[in-house]
């Protein structure tokens, strides 16, 4: 198995997951990503801090899956060519910066509907913005005890 370096694997999840929300989209969804290696509570603080393994945890990004609902998922990370702006968001995102409108959020999904639920996956994230398709959530304190 040939092993793509972090940069690849995460510009190739950035194309993957928010490639059609824009710039500002894409920030999001890193920071997303680098809020989970980063942060020491809760269920993402006893994942391995490595931007591998929090792309890789079983059931967290659809487009690290090759198959979705015993289905085929051609739009996933392997199938990806990212294009200079998802390293260069990458980059950014892994030397420490964050989109401030996301701040601290764990989680992001899209909705399907004009609205976001008011918390998410559960009581432990508060919604904290919405950015194109996309509802962003901030762990509550509920989160530590996951």
């Amino acid at each position: 198995m040939n092993l793509i370096s972090d940069v690849e694997l995460l510009a190739r999840l950035i194309q993957c997951e928010a490639g059609g929300e824009g710039y500002t989209g894409m920030e999001a969804v890193a920071t997303v990503v680098m809020n989970r290696v980063r942060v020491d509570y809760g269920e993402y603080g006893r994942v391995s801090n490595t931007i591998r393994d929090v792309i890789y945890q079983p059931g967290q990004f659809d487009c690290a899956r090759t198959t979705l609902y015993g289905r085929y998922n051609p739009q996933n990370i392997y199938n990806m060519t990212p294009d200079q702006i998802h390293y260069d968001i990458a980059n950014w995102a892994i030397a420490g910066n964050r989109l401030p409108a996301v701040a601290y959020a764990l989680w992001y999904f899209n909705p399907f509907s004009t609205s976001c639920p008011p918390s998410f996956p559960s009581s432990v994230g508060a919604l904290t913005i919405r950015i194109g398709e996309h509802c962003f959530y901030t762990p509550t304190q509920d989160y530590a005890y996951t």
